[in-house]
């Protein structure tokens, strides 16, 4: 810890901030990093209910460039806090407040999901959005002013984020009318510029990130958006059981959909993301970003559950085949982009190519059983494919045993 940091159960109100140590013993997610972290869930459960309805109606064309748009917004704002928290959480007053004005703007950003997904107004999460960033601009501030090292960082990322938000602010006003290609073509733009702004603000000296830190909180989130999965499913299954549509089929699939999580959740934590982060510092831009992908597929399929769910029990106006893919692709992005992520950081110690690749490819190729089998067949066979990417990644991880030498037989 950093000499200027202090015990959570201080009362000093304020405290100097300065770069914590990479090398800190013992660091862990804090209390107010798990406080923020439920702000999401309220964002997270909104954009997966639009979605799930997007599907059961058949009418992806527009609501899945809203999802990857939305879904930006919400994973970018955790992310900017993660890695400034892990290198400059003081956790004394001044940082808890504006934290606080971080949660308020999750919230605004929530409650603007459904505006953005029927009507295409996104100026509620617009708003949302300029909370957060605005407020972290305020932290980088007080960084520069309090940490002479990181000074010239600190300062261009307080410049980068105030100059993209000022844009994203003139989007909402002068893209009013627009076509919808032309509006997601200046949104992947603006996208874009928001992650070229700590590329070019670690260009000379990169924050004081505790990778151990880091990985524990991108694992959090990950749980997270399984733990959104599981509430979207259990809702569902809730309508389907009080309409009295229950069924052997709806038995199936319920537990198919429980333990594909859980095999998901497995095969994330199977790789050892902190250690590779802490030997492979400059590739942790590849790593952090590349989770959008990630973290995106877990929450689409959260969606694919529940609609799967409501097949069952009610007349939806997307094909079952359509249904069915609303689980394999979320699950064959995430096997995919999971070994893309760790093959840089891990090398030969991650999931074999020939496992996690193949893997995703028999998902894909499950769905077009589904006139054959049940919607639940399906997806239990989802379920058994990632079950068998378990169990030929830990069989192919054993050290293979070693021949013992014979003993020579005494003389006589």
């Amino acid at each position: 810890m950093s000499k200027d940091a202090r015990p959570l159960n201080s009362l000093i109100p304020m405290v100097r901030m300065r770069a914590r140590d990479i090398d800190e013993p013992g660091r862990v997610s804090s209390p107010l990093e798990l406080l923020f972290d439920l702000t999401f869930v309220v964002a997270i459960s909104s954009i997966v209910g639009q979605l799930a309805h997007a599907i059961a109606e058949d009418h992806l064309d527009t609501a899945l460039p809203n999802y990857l748009m939305v879904f930006f917004a919400i994973w970018w704002a955790w992310l900017n806090f993660t890695w400034f928290a892990s290198a400059y959480d003081t956790d004394d007053v001044p940082y808890r407040l504006l934290t606080m004005v971080q949660m308020g703007g999750v919230l605004v950003l929530a409650a603007g999901v459904p505006s953005a997904f029927e009507t295409g107004d996104f100026t509620l999460i617009t708003l949302g959005y300029f909370i957060m960033r605005i407020a972290l601009v305020v932290q980088w501030l007080r960084a520069a002013a309090q940490d002479p090292s990181g000074r010239a960082t600190a300062l261009r990322y307080a410049l980068g984020i105030a100059v993209v938000q000022s844009l994203w602010i003139l989007r909402l006003f002068f893209t009013q009318g627009f076509p919808f290609g032309a509006q997601v073509a200046i949104f992947v733009i603006l996208a874009l510029c928001e992650m070229a702004v700590p590329l070019w603000a670690e260009r000379g000296q990169m924050t004081s990130w505790h990778p151990h830190h880091v990985a524990e909180r991108y694992s959090l989130f990950t749980i997270i958006l399984l733990g959104e999965s599981v509430l979207a499913s259990s809702v569902s299954v809730q309508s389907v059981v009080s309409a009295g549509s229950s069924s052997g089929e709806f038995v199936v699939l319920a537990a198919s959909g429980l333990a594909l999580l859980f095999g998901l959740w497995w095969v994330y934590f199977l790789e050892p993301a902190h250690e590779g982060l802490e030997r492979n510092r400059d590739r942790a831009f590849y790593w952090g970003y590349g989770h959008y992908v990630v973290f995106a597929s877990l929450a689409a399929l959260g969606a694919g559950l529940e609609v799967s769910v409501e097949a069952i029990g009610h007349h939806l106006e997307a094909p079952p085949i359509v249904v069915a893919y609303s689980i394999a692709i979320p699950v064959s992005v995430f096997l995919v982009s999971l070994w893309v992520l760790n093959r840089p950081l891990n090398g030969p110690t991650v999931i074999p190519p020939a496992v996690s690749l193949g893997g995703a490819g028999v998902v894909l190729l499950l769905p077009l059983l589904t006139g054959a089998l049940a919607l639940a067949g399906v997806v239990l066979g989802i379920t058994i494919v990632i079950a068998l990417v378990i169990a030929l990644t830990i069989l192919l991880r054993r050290p293979r045993a070693t021949a013992t030498p014979a003993t020579p037989a005494a003389p006589a």
